[in-house]
C-alpha cells in the first residue's frame, strides 16, 4: 500500500512520515511533484505517482495574511483538495484531508460535532470549509479530519513562540478568553497511522461509518493563557532558565488581529472513539512529550 503524504515540510506532514513509515510504504510528495498552488496540474502528477491512499496535510495556513490573499488561500485550501479528491474518486482511492476548527464561528460553550453547521469568521476558515465541501462532493471514499491548536517541538507555532518570548521578557500577555485543546502534531499523526493501519480494503467502509468526517484533537481543554503557563512551568521544571516572571491574562479585544478567531474551539471526540476505537491523549500529556524534546534542544 503506497500512502502519499502532502505538506511534509509542515508540522503534521513531517510527523505523519515518522508515524506511517513502520507500517506502510510512504511517499513524501514534494512541492516539485505536487504543487497545490497549481490545481490544474494535480491530476497528471497523481497519474505519475499512483498512490493507494492520499493524506493531504498541505494547506495555506497564514490566517491573517489570508484576509489579503484570498485567491491564493482558496486555490491551495479548496481548489487543490478538490482536484485531489476528484482524481481519487474515479479510482476509489481513499483520501484523508485535514480541516480545522476555524470552519466554525466559535459560538457557545459545547464542543463542536463533525456535522454542526459551519460558519467561518475568516477568509482562512472559509477557504478550508470550501476544501471540505470539494472533497465531500467528489463522491469518493474520504475522511475529513478536523483538528485545532496544532503545535510541535519544531517549526513555527505557539509552543516555540512562548518559549522564545519567555527567555527574553519578564511579562507575557496572553489571551484567556479563547478555549480549546492544544493538539500536538505527533498526536494527530499517531491517530492517522492507527486509522490507516486498519488496512486499505477497510478504509472506505470505516470512512463511510464516520460519515466522512472525524474530529482529531487532544482531550481536555484550556485557554491560550493556560497553555502558556503550562509551557513556561514545564520548561522550568526541565531546567530551562527563563526571564518570564508573570503571565498576564488578557481579552481577545486587547490583542486585535487581522482575522477573527473563534472563541470556542472545543471539538467533540465521540466519533473518534466510537467509530475508530481511539481515545486521544490529554493535551497536557501530549505537551509533556513535546516539552521533553524542546528542552533537550534548548540545552544544546
Amino acid at each position: 500500500m503506497l500512502v502519499m503524504v502532502t505538506g511534509v515540510t509542515g508540522q503534521v506532514g513531517g510527523a505523519l512520515l515518522k508515524a506511517l513509515e513502520p507500517t506502510a510504504s510512504v511517499l513524501a510528495a514534494s512541492r516539485n511533484e505536487l504543487d497545490l498552488a497549481r490545481p490544474e496540474l494535480i491530476a497528471s502528477a497523481l497519474d505519475r505517482i499512483g498512490p493507494d491512499v492520499i493524506v493531504n496535510a498541505a494547506a495555506y495556513t497564514a490566517v491573517d495574511r489570508a484576509e489579503d490573499e484570498k485567491e491564493m488561500a482558496f486555490r491551495i485550501n479548496a481548489a487543490a483538495p478538490g482536484a485531489i479528491a476528484e482524481w481519487a474518486a474515479k479510482r476509489r482511492v481513499p483520501v484523508i484531508h485535514f480541516s480545522t476548527d476555524y470552519v466554525f464561528d466559535g459560538s457557545g460553550t459545547r464542543p463542536w460535532h463533525e456535522d454542526d453547521r459551519a460558519n467561518p469568521l475568516s477568509a482562512y476558515g472559509a477557504s478550508k470549509l470550501a476544501g471540505d465541501e470539494a472533497v465531500r462532493s467528489a463522491g469518493g471514499p474520504h475522511l475529513i479530519v478536523r483538528t485545532s491548536w496544532v503545535y510541535a517541538a519544531h517549526g513555527t507555532n505557539f509552543l516555540r513562540t512562548i518559549a522564545r518570548l519567555a527567555k527574553d521578557r519578564k511579562e507575557l500577555r496572553i489571551i484567556a478568553d479563547q478555549v480549546g485543546a492544544p493538539t500536538s502534531a505527533s498526536l494527530i499523526a499517531d491517530v492517522i497511522a492507527r486509522i490507516i493501519g486498519s488496512g486499505g480494503a477497510q478504509l472506505a467502509n470505516r470512512f463511510a461509518a464516520s460519515q466522512g468526517a472525524v474530529n482529531v484533537a487532544a482531550s481536555g481543554e484550556t485557554t491560550w493563557h493556560g497553555f502558556a503557563v503550562a509551557i513556561v512551568e514545564g520548561l522550568r521544571a526541565r531546567g530551562i532558565t527563563l526571564a518570564a516572571e508573570s503571565i498576564v491574562p488578557i481579552a481577545t479585544k486587547d490583542y486585535p488581529t487581522r482575522a477573527k478567531r473563534p472563541a470556542n474551539s472545543r471539538l467533540d471526540l465521540t466519533r473518534l472513539r466510537q467509530v475508530f476505537g481511539i481515545d486521544a491523549r490529554t493535551w497536557d500529556q501530549s505537551l509533556a512529550m513535546e516539552l521533553d524534546l524542546l528542552a533537550d534542544e534548548l540545552r544544546h
